[in-house]
């Protein structure tokens, strides 16, 4: 080779590397930046057993999620400790928007209150995405109890205090505390009877050995099937998919509401623009028709919104729930 023909070689082969080391860069960059968000599947833990209000809804916007994130949405179910185990995973979580928490508001509203002490702090270790569903609470009796209606039903408790048992997802769940509020204001007492997620107690209650509970919405088919007696609807309104049965607010106990509302969070300190794509994507998929279907089988409404609306819902929560859990002298388990 002649010796003139080296440098000319080197420098077209220095001119190949830089422009490689450039390229690579550029990529590396890319990726950086948050145009490049989501480049690997997203996980969604939620804090509760399968088939409960919260599994149901985080595998009904999962979906549509994925296919408009183009990435794969992977449901995991962390339960323990009235949703905490899930909520500490996802706060201990990278802040990269690729770790996510589908939570009922009780999380964040309700375990402050009811735990002496938390290893995480809710309102700063995560920050609200966005809700996805207003869950309404149903009082529901197993068939063989003699009332037919709340006022039936408030007499009877009266005339047996202490011989009747209702179950809820756990101490400090929305059913339980819609129970203590249901009490409280009934002037009734019956014993309280925890399970680790909505799904047991509905089994028990199921089997009769339980009398009551105020469910999430996941026992409605068992209503529609004549399994279970639907008594009441614990909310502000009546449900469009039982306009006939009344809310305990027209049954005389005024003013009651045990609503709760379930959404999604990240770790805090994930990047500002992920959470608004996360939210602009969520409010999206709550929008199709078959995600506000299933929603509504569990007798909630979908419920798009900012993530600074979600976060004011959840601070009026915290206020209604802490009075109630002082009132109440409601501890953790």
């Amino acid at each position: 080779m002649p010796h003139s023909a080296l440098p000319w070689r080197r420098r077209l082969l220095l001119t190949a590397a830089g422009a490689l080391l450039a390229c690579t860069h550029a990529q590396t960059h890319a990726q950086a930046q948050p145009g490049a968000w989501p480049a690997k599947p997203i996980k969604v833990v939620v804090n509760f057993p399968p088939g409960g209000a919260a599994d149901q809804i985080a595998r009904a916007v999962s979906q549509p999620l994925q296919e408009s994130l183009k990435q794969p949405v992977v449901i995991e179910n962390r339960a323990g400790a009235n949703g905490n185990v899930g909520g500490e995973s996802v706060a201990r979580a990278p802040a990269d928007g690729y770790t996510l928490l589908m939570s009922s508001g009780g999380m964040v509203s309700v375990n402050p209150h009811l735990y002496s002490r938390m290893s995480f702090d809710p309102a700063k270790d995560l920050v609200p995405v966005a809700a996805a569903a207003r869950v309404l609470v149903f009082l529901v009796a197993k068939p063989s109890l003699p009332p037919t209606n709340v006022r039936e039903f408030i007499s009877y408790l009266k005339a047996n205090p202490g011989k009747l048992s209702y179950g809820s997802p756990g101490n400090g769940s929305s059913p339980h505390l819609a129970g203590e509020m249901f009490k409280s204001q009934a002037g009734v007492f019956a014993l309280h009877v925890p399970y680790r997620g909505a799904a047991p107690a509905l089994q028990d209650l199921l089997a009769g050995q339980i009398d009551y509970a105020f469910d999430p919405g996941i026992g409605l088919q068992q209503v529609r099937a004549g399994k279970l007696r639907l008594l009441a609807v614990g909310s502000p309104h009546r449900s469009p998919q039982f306009p006939d049965v009344p809310t305990l607010d027209e049954a005389g106990l005024r003013g009651f509401d045990a609503d709760t509302v379930f959404g999604f969070y990240a770790p805090a300190g994930t990047p500002p623009e992920v959470v608004a794509q996360l939210n602009t994507q969520i409010n999206r998929a709550l929008a199709l028709p078959a995600v506000k279907e299933r929603i509504a089988a569990l007798g909630g409404e979908a419920l798009p919104g900012s993530p600074a609306e979600f976060q004011q819902r959840a601070a009026a929560d915290s206020q209604r729930f802490g009075a109630l859990i002082r009132e109440r002298k409601i501890v953790a388990d």
